[in-house]
């Protein structure tokens, strides 16, 4: 759980530091067709963040319905 935890975060750290190149990249561009594609891949980073924090809640909402479903039955059998 710890590894899987730190694989997240290590994601996390590489997005982060792929957006700062890519403010990095935009800014020093003087191409238009440069700061489109730069725009799309800041997009693209931006959703691929929000889905990994999505991810996460997802994880623990099925725990959370497991431990349920593990009172219940527990219940139902005693």
């Amino acid at each position: 759980m710890e590894k899987e935890k730190s694989h997240i975060k290590n994601m996390q750290k590489e997005l982060d530091i792929l957006q700062s190149r890519l403010d990095a990249l935009e800014i020093s561009s003087t191409d238009r067709y440069d700061k489109s594609i730069i725009s799309v891949l800041k997009v693209i980073v931006d959703n691929q963040k929000f889905l990994i924090g999505e991810f996460e809640h997802l994880k623990k909402a099925i725990d959370l319905l497991t431990l349920q479903l593990f009172k219940v039955e527990k219940s139902q059998k005693s």
